[in-house]
């Protein structure tokens, strides 16, 4: 029986979000991850799966980078694979 999966919400400065997303990405056990602005708007949402590799998410955190520019504050939502 699966189970539901555990979301945490973390508050970043636009600075620190690309590197908060890609230690995340290190970490191997992230389902998605979804950035909303201070409003709680999601701005970009990142679906994750096991065939997902480097080379296919570098147009993605390219647009995470243009994210990044663009807002003072905002919060990443993880949601983790239980194991």
């Amino acid at each position: 029986m699966a189970q539901a999966p555990r979301t945490e919400e973390l508050k970043v400065t636009g600075e620190e979000l690309l590197a908060t997303v890609r230690e995340l990405l290190r970490q191997g056990n992230i389902r998605r991850i979804a950035v909303k602005n201070r409003e709680g708007k999601v701005l970009i949402e990142i679906p994750l799966t096991l065939g997902v590799v480097g080379t296919l998410l570098i147009p993605t955190l390219a647009a995470l980078g243009a994210v990044a520019a663009l807002v003072a504050e905002c919060s990443i939502v993880i949601e983790r694979i239980e194991d």
